[in-house]
């Protein structure tokens, strides 16, 4: 299969360069076997991983406070990886932390790097698409920091998502904007390089490994979570100055952000 490569980070937070197209509807189990070899014999080595404080490309915690003061409360994260993010939350007081995540190795990082700083957290290993356990009406936040776009089934992720949390229940995640990864850089110009309105599954080669990835339109985001019972409270796109200021970026990635939306952070309410 012809593939094109891309640069570090470029997955999560970059442009990359999109491979073959193969289906809108691909076997969910190809899209799950794919991506969990590259995330437990990859995963982190080559990939940048974006964790909390941080959301993405130039958006923070420290800035927007959609979480507010967790203490004593019980979160679920769900895409753990490496653990960064539950260290966060563990050091701001958290009463339990549970994760999810689809790689046995990313996990097995999670629980060394938490145990040492002395902390814990319940782990699951599972597609976030499939029941595995997790206690319905039972946390305070879900969150996912750049993972929910790996899921096969967005609006049963989500209507999942809804009954781990309680009444009122918060639900936050981060990914790449849906503008951020039809554009390309072309000699100083930006320029479509796909259609928005694709949402089909395709490959993209990394590190002598591959993952598979979909981009969905911002409107399929909104409405799946109508669906799944949550109002939104707050949708952030917006690239926030300061940091790019006080980190004097001069990457690609920053020349982007300056001018189009590279991140997407919904935070929504279970009704």
């Amino acid at each position: 299969m012809d593939k094109k490569s891309v640069n570090r980070g470029s997955i999560l937070i970059g442009a990359g360069e999109v491979g073959v197209t193969i289906s809108e509807n691909m076997d969910k189990n190809v899209v799950h076997k794919t991506n969990r070899l590259y995330w437990d014999t990859k995963g982190n080595d080559f990939l940048r991983a974006i964790s909390l404080p941080y959301y993405g490309g130039f958006i923070s915690e420290e800035k927007c406070q959609l979480f507010g003061d967790i203490s004593g409360k019980k979160l679920l994260e769900i895409g753990c990886g490496n653990g960064q993010s539950l260290q966060y939350q563990g050091e701001r007081n958290a009463s339990e932390l549970w994760a999810v995540d689809i790689s046995e190795k990313q996990i097995e990082k999670a629980t060394q790097h938490l145990e040492s700083l002395g902390l814990s957290a319940k782990f699951i290993c599972s597609p976030m698409e499939e029941e595995c356990g997790i206690p319905a009406d039972y946390f305070d936040y879900v969150y996912s920091i750049y993972a929910i776009g790996w899921t096969t089934d967005l609006e049963g992720t989500f209507c999942r998502i809804a009954t781990y949390l309680k009444k009122d229940g918060v639900f936050i995640f981060s990914w790449s904007h849906p503008i951020h990864r039809c554009v390309t850089d072309d000699n100083g110009r930006f320029v479509f390089r796909k259609s928005y309105f694709d949402e089909a599954w395709y490959p993209v080669a990394v590190d002598e490994g591959e993952l598979l990835l979909a981009d969905r339109k911002l409107s399929t985001y909104v409405n799946a979570l109508a669906k799944a019972g949550f109002v939104i409270e707050q949708l952030i796109e917006q690239t926030d100055d300061e940091i790019m200021q006080s980190r004097d970026d001069k990457s690609d990635l920053a020349k982007r952000a300056r001018m189009l939306p590279v991140t997407l952070v919904i935070k929504a309410r279970n009704l």
